[in-house]
């Protein structure tokens, strides 16, 4: 994996992604290089993690303004009725359902119960799309990512990890 170093007068080793998918290692002076791709390799999992969340970025960047109205009337109807229908499957109750322009994340729920999806989640395979929308109810239940919240995800799709992989394609 390609990483910039960054080195100063610090006592500790970092690791930034920045919104362009460069990582970024800071560190103190005399770190060798073979130390920092080590654990640039310890760390791999965060640093995919953090460079999927800006992946949706450059997609919004390509399309038409008449492709992104587009998209959001598709948006506001299809994930409207797959929250109307999951929710009723799963027995909860949520406030609403917006469509934002949200270019760093799919969706997201508030504590009141008001559910937010970005327009460009209507780019990706549907059985991504229902993780997601099963992913933002599940936290109606629990406003974390506890092991008892991806069990509530798994009881309705078993296939959730499969499906959550999807978003980064």
């Amino acid at each position: 994996m390609d990483f910039e170093i960054i080195y100063s007068a610090r006592k500790t080793v970092s690791i930034s992604v920045k919104r362009s998918g460069e990582v970024i290692v800071r560190a103190p002076y005399g770190v060798r290089r073979d130390r920092l791709e080590e654990i640039v390799f310890e760390r791999r999992t965060w640093i995919e993690k953090h460079k999927a969340r800006f992946a949706v970025q450059p997609i919004a960047e390509e399309l038409s303004v008449e492709e992104i109205k587009a998209l959001k009337r598709l948006a506001r109807e299809v994930l409207s009725e797959k929250t109307r229908h999951f929710a009723a499957l799963m027995g909860l109750k949520y406030n609403k359902v917006t469509i934002t322009s949200a270019k760093t994340r799919y969706g997201s729920c508030s504590s009141k119960g008001n559910i937010s999806y970005s327009y460009l989640l209507m780019l990706k395979d549907e059985r991504a799309i229902d993780y997601v929308v099963v992913h933002e109810l599940s936290h109606l239940c629990y406003m974390n990512h506890s092991k008892a919240f991806y069990e509530l995800i798994e009881r309705y799709l078993p296939d959730y990890k499969s499906r959550r992989k999807l978003l980064k394609k």
